[in-house]
């Protein structure tokens, strides 16, 4: 018997988020990807640290990087301390990964990590966007349409 599908992630505690994705791309689809990390790397995760701000993924040789994420060496990890910026492999079946690849390739479509959280079981997950970068017209949009909400918000709330 096949397993119910998620309708939302199970994110327990969000450790990084990628605030700047929503503003600077468009986000088309959202995967759940596990991360391959090291001892010291879950540590220092588990205590809040890392940053995903200036990261990005790729397709290499059929398997998925996430590269540039910041997980800062854990403070009593003595001499197996991990590399800070190292490339991390980011766990995705076959099928998803083909579409990825397919999608980056063919349609100049960019993956953006937008958080790092873990799920309810206490495994360390990437939600990762397939994202279509956004002109300036389309950030400026971007920001009357945010203020415009606010100011509606505001509006109604007086109104009460």
């Amino acid at each position: 018997m096949a397993r119910p599908a998620h309708a939302a992630f199970d994110k327990q505690k969000t450790v990084a988020e990628n605030r700047r994705a929503r503003y600077e791309y468009f986000i088309e689809e959202v995967f759940e990807a596990g991360i391959a990390l090291t001892g010291t790397e879950v540590k220092s995760l588990r205590f809040g640290e890392g940053s995903i701000a200036e990261s990005y993924a790729e397709v290499k040789g059929g398997e998925v990087w996430l590269v540039n994420a910041n997980v800062p060496e854990f403070s009593h990890g003595n001499r197996y301390n991990h590399e800070p910026k190292r490339p991390r492999k980011l766990l995705l079946k076959e099928r998803e990964i083909s579409r990825l690849h397919g999608a980056v390739e063919r349609k100049g479509m960019t993956l953006v990590p937008l958080s790092v959280y873990f799920n309810g079981r206490g495994r360390a997950k990437v939600e990762l966007a397939l994202a279509k970068g956004k002109n300036s017209a389309d950030k400026r949009q971007t920001i009357k349409d945010r203020d415009w909400q606010r100011d509606k918000a505001r509006i109604l709330r007086d109104n009460r």
